[in-house]
């Protein structure tokens, strides 16, 4: 018997999760399996239909991951994206090469419609490309129906047999009309009946209060918090399922935006009613990262160091058994989420925890993506400027001061940053977009300050629009603001030589430099 349920073939892509998103939010339910657990998943229970995700590799690579071709065969509607759609064609005798390379936003343009595009009214549509191979043989019983510039088979189909396929990612953001096309898969081809579908906070907090008390009713729970949305709206849940059973901790290191501290004292505090133990540590960070220049080894250190400073503050705290930690969907994709997916770059959250953790952790927000979390801290009660709040690295500047990090240059970066801060919100612009920072960039360049040569550095600055993480595009700002940042920095921040602006979307880029 068929089922409504939607199965997605995880091949390693950054946004696999992120189908699976798009989804549920159809209210659908859906697993994500391996492709080698695939038909063994179908014989258990048939699924009203099948999405292979995208991923890094190349279909014609050397151990790359692939699938029984005998899933072809079982009568079951398939759609295959970017990576999924191209070992489709290889799977079925079709041809792929290493082609046109497409990154971020390109616009695709349907020639012929099928099922996917039905109400669709415009003939071209911006789409988000991530792909270094194509299709230039389409196997038999496939047409194409839209395409690109530089990709004759950015969408196609076998129609006859409900197997189709899409070079682009109609599962993020970016793409016009992706969300169509999906629920199109999910209503026009798999037949099923979709509604919206919200979180419920009541849900979570039982969850972490079963999580808890399955050891005891006296244990304490104690949070890694930094102000930033994500481990705010965390605890905010945690407070709102234990109570006075939460203790939520600030690491005051030096790395974090000016003022964090105060903000945090009023977040908690005032609006959420638990009084935060603050850390003063900011010596210790700095010891910890003296002469380290690599980013990985920075997101490391770092993410011990935090768990270090939370077992000394833990032994102050009776019955301290649970680490409350605000880890949302990007981070754990990032630091390589599923078999197949290549590493980006390790999170605080999920990258510098010890194999000997003696907490247990509590992460509420794991499978969220960054607009989720921002509802739920509304129906939380949390006010705007906190649920609204820019995202702020858990490494904090050490991560936007390329190269080693040294007192002096945390100084520039962060009076760089609060500059861009100042001014954009000066202009109205800083709730206009996603996130806004500087970044001390390592590069040095010639400059003439009051008829002097000076030989300084290089700050770049990245202002971008998204609203999940997972993709983002550079925001448009007018020159008149992009030309008072660049004098601002210049002229108040000793020894910066020059200002650039950082246009590229994500993907190729990540939001963060390091």
């Amino acid at each position: 018997m068929t089922s409504r349920m939607i199965y997605i073939v995880d091949f390693g892509s950054q946004t696999a999760h992120l189908i699976g998103r798009r989804i549920r939010d159809l209210g659908i339910e859906h697993i994500v399996t391996k492709p080698s657990e695939i038909m063994s998943a179908i014989q258990k229970q048939k699924p009203a239909g099948i999405i292979f995700s995208g991923g890094p590799s190349s279909v014609y690579e050397k151990n790359a991951p692939t699938i029984d071709k005998k899933i072809f065969q079982l009568n079951i509607p398939i759609l295959g994206i970017c990576y999924g759609w191209q070992l489709t064609a290889h799977l079925l005798d079709g041809k792929v090469v290493q082609g046109s390379r497409e990154y971020g936003p390109t616009k695709v343009t349907i020639d012929k419609h099928n099922p996917l595009f039905k109400g669709i009214a415009t003939k071209d549509i911006a789409v988000w490309m991530s792909h270094g191979d194509e299709v230039v043989m389409l196997p038999t019983g496939f047409d194409y129906h839209a395409f690109t510039p530089q990709v004759k088979a950015a969408g196609v189909a076998d129609i006859e047999r409900n197997i189709f396929g899409l070079q682009f990612h109609p599962e993020v953001e970016h793409t016009q009309e992706g969300r169509v096309i999906l629920k199109n898969f999910v209503e026009k081809v798999c037949g099923l009946k979709t509604a919206p579908r919200s979180i419920s906070v009541d849900q979570i907090t039982n969850e972490i209060r079963e999580q808890v008390e399955q050891y005891d009713n006296k244990s304490v729970a104690i949070a890694a918090v930094s102000g930033g949305v994500d481990s705010t709206v965390a605890s905010a849940l945690v407070a709102k399922a234990l109570g006075k059973r939460f203790i939520p901790i600030f690491c005051n290191n030096g790395l974090m935006r000016y003022g964090t501290d105060k903000e945090v004292r009023m977040i908690f505090q005032d609006i959420l009613g638990v009084k935060p133990m603050i850390v003063n540590c900011k010596k210790d960070f700095l010891r910890a990262l003296k002469d380290v220049a690599d980013p990985e080894k920075k997101r490391i250190i770092i993410g011990k160091k935090y768990i270090d400073t939370f077992v000394k503050a833990a032994e102050h705290i009776p019955h301290a058994k649970f680490l409350v930690q605000g880890t949302i969907y990007s981070d754990v994709i990032e630091s390589k989420g599923s078999e197949h997916a290549h590493k980006i770059k390790s999170h605080h959250n999920v990258g510098g925890l010890p194999k000997n953790l003696t907490f247990t952790l509590i992460e509420p927000l794991r499978s969220c993506y960054k607009d989720e979390v921002r509802m739920i801290g509304r129906r939380l009660g949390l006010p705007e400027w906190v649920t609204q709040k820019q995202p702020f690295p858990g490494p904090g500047y050490a991560i936007r001061i390329i190269g080693k990090v040294t007192e002096q240059r945390l100084l520039k970066e962060i009076q760089a940053d609060q500059i861009v801060c100042d001014v954009l919100k000066k202009h109205g612009m800083y709730d206009k977009v996603f996130q806004s920072f500087a970044i001390m960039t390592g590069a040095l360049s010639t400059a003439v300050k009051g008829d002097g040569r000076i030989y300084g550095e290089v700050v770049a600055i990245r202002v971008y629009d998204s609203s999940d993480v997972m993709t983002a595009g550079w925001s448009h700002l007018p020159y008149d603001i992009m030309q008072e940042l660049s004098t601002r920095i210049v002229n108040e921040v000793e020894g910066v030589s020059r200002v650039v602006y950082d246009i590229t979307t994500k993907p190729p880029a990540t939001m963060e430099w390091e």
